[in-house]
């Protein structure tokens, strides 16, 4: 398993992130997504996803970051979170993490998981 059990449980209790992705020519893309954890990768689905510019950065070769997080507190401030680098590919006709969204998704496998927060501690691994 790629992820932690803390992982998994912080994980499992958020629907939004943020996808960063990289242009053809150099250009950053940053977008809230929803996801979904199956088998300890990413899943990313949408609305027409296959039109979108983050879906064709990734079918031309794009790297990817991955983030999830917030504030546990405000006073004091805690702030805790993930961030997932890795590999992703970009397919499409499959079937979606759920029924109203597209055919396409995007598939995200871990290289390095960065988290802090989670249990009072920051770890960073590459898998």
């Amino acid at each position: 398993m790629t992820f932690t059990a803390t992982e998994l449980d912080y994980l499992s209790g958020r629907q939004l992130g943020r996808l960063a992705t990289v242009s053809p020519d150099g250009q950053v893309q940053n977008n809230p997504v929803g996801f979904f954890v199956q088998d300890g990768t990413i899943v990313i689905g949408g609305h027409a996803l296959g039109v979108s510019k983050k879906f064709k950065n990734i079918q031309r070769g794009s790297t990817v970051s991955f983030v999830v997080d917030d504030l546990a507190s405000v006073d004091p401030w805690v702030a805790r979170g993930i961030e997932i680098r890795g590999t992703a590919v970009a397919l499409t006709d499959t079937d979606p993490p759920v029924p109203f969204f597209s055919r396409e998704v995007i598939h995200i496998v871990p290289g390095k998981i960065i988290s802090w927060g989670l249990d009072g501690t920051r770890a960073s691994r590459t898998v």
